[in-house]
């Protein structure tokens, strides 16, 4: 059974009011964003302090090294198996599969793998201000 009661309003005019629910249809994805060797990223949704889309990366690829500046970023595996490497010297990884969900912290320079047969695709959600992506010659050394 659905409602067609009209929206309610606040009770004072100086109250909060809800913008309407926006769909944003796969048509709207567009690739006009930064993008990194070794993947197509596509951006879903941009609105300040937060950045929305999707990535996929092909079996066999891998990304180049990159970072996210001072966004916070959210990683949902939805498909494929996709292996994060980052640390100093690139050293240290993570391998995620469907369902599993990364984070990424600010400055963080990683890149992602795909060592399947199938493509991985990855929902993305950054949260911050700033540039959503920062490509980088590789990762940083040891210290040492």
């Amino acid at each position: 059974m659905t409602s067609t009661a009209a929206p309610s309003t606040p009770a004072s005019p100086s109250g909060p009011s809800a913008e309407p629910i926006r769909l944003v249809s796969p048509a709207e994805h567009t690739p006009l964003t930064t993008q990194t060797p070794g993947m197509e990223r596509r951006e879903v949704l941009a609105r300040p302090g937060v950045w929305i889309g999707l990535t996929r990366t092909a079996p066999g690829s891998t990304s180049g090294w990159h970072h996210h500046a001072e966004m916070e970023t959210y990683i949902y595996v939805q498909a494929g198996t996709a292996r994060f490497d980052f640390g100093p010297d690139g050293a240290d990884s993570c391998l995620a599969g469907p369902g599993d969900l990364l984070h990424v912290p600010r400055w963080a320079v990683h890149r992602e793998a795909n060592e399947g047969d199938a493509e991985n695709v990855l929902l993305i959600v950054r949260v911050g201000e700033g540039e959503p992506v920062v490509n980088v010659a590789g990762p940083t050394g040891r210290a040492g």
